[in-house]
């Protein structure tokens, strides 16, 4: 019979920190903590991970994988199943249907290193699942439920224990990938709001991709719609009314191309055309590398 070992998958978020932390006060066993990266958390998610890795005494194992988010997006060409995307390099925005990021640089992670401790151990693994999104369940194990604990218990215990993400659940529902294109419109919303310099970089995958960020707006669109609200309510008129969208409709088909990407920052009023999915000049390379690296020096700052 193999030795047993207690693996908690961490993403990071509120619900998963709250089962982790129960866990240890309850002393059950836990041997490892697995956080996947894919390189696209808030700066303050970084922060909290360093601040609960000090707090309970316990290495989190960070496992990534083989490329980053950028090299899937720009240059992985798998063999396409549709001959007409055969002309497109880099996998692009992931939709409903293909959402390839999860896939490949979290969940494939996470399997390709469970199966390799299978061999040698009986593998019991936590999963972070509140007790109201059990549909969510599969064949893993889940203390949250078993406690009767939902989202809003897990923030609430959480923040009971000096957790607060730096804020980022009192801006959001839910933390997760900060360029995710399944997000709602109020999510977007806010991260255009409270992180410019990620909605910068968000701007310059959109426009240096081969297929638009979401099937309504591209990423430009989206902040022209943004600001085209604030100006309404500030002027004391209404963002859900027929006259809005048909105002917003007319003022996005003067103001974008087809592919609704002729613009790209919201503080610029203008960038070149893209012509064929690749970077459009090294400024634009530059401005997608700053963009990044401002959250990454916040993070060396922190420690």
């Amino acid at each position: 019979m193999k030795p047993k070992k207690y693996v908690l998958s961490l993403s990071g978020g509120k619900d998963s920190t709250a089962m982790l932390l129960r866990l240890l006060e309850e002393k059950r066993p836990v041997d490892l903590i697995l956080f996947c990266d894919t390189g696209l958390e808030f700066p303050q998610m970084y922060e909290h991970l360093d601040r609960l890795q000090a707090y309970i005494g316990r290495p989190i194992i960070r496992l990534k994988a083989e490329h980053d988010f950028e090299y899937y997006f720009f240059d992985y060409s798998p063999k396409r199943k549709n001959p007409a995307l055969e002309q497109h390099k880099g996998l692009s925005w992931p939709g409903p249907r293909g959402c390839w990021c999860t896939g490949i640089l979290k969940t494939r992670v996470i399997a390709a290193y469970l199966r390799e401790m299978k061999k040698q151990y009986e593998v019991i693994e936590y999963v972070g699942i509140a007790a109201d999104e059990t549909k969510r369940m599969k064949t893993a194990c889940y203390p949250l439920v078993e406690w009767a604990m939902t989202e809003k218990d897990c923030l609430a215990y959480c923040y009971e224990r000096g957790f607060d993400w730096g804020g980022l659940y009192q801006i959001f529902r839910r933390v997760s990938c900060w360029c995710c294109p399944l997000q709602g419109l109020d999510e977007l919303r806010r991260l255009h709001e409270y992180f410019p310099h990620l909605w910068n970089k968000l701007t310059m995958l959109d426009r240096n991709s081969w297929r638009r960020f979401r099937a309504d707006y591209s990423v430009p669109q989206l902040a022209m719609r943004f600001d085209y609200e604030k100006r309404r309510i500030e002027n004391g008129q209404s963002i859900r009314s027929r006259e809005f969208y048909r105002e917003l409709k007319a003022i996005l088909n003067s103001s974008f191309s087809e592919d609704g990407k002729r613009y790209a920052f919201r503080s610029l009023s203008y960038m070149p055309e893209v012509s064929d999915g690749s970077y459009q000049n090294q400024k634009d390379m530059q401005e997608y590398k700053d963009a990044g690296q401002i959250g990454q020096k916040q993070r060396k700052n922190s420690t």
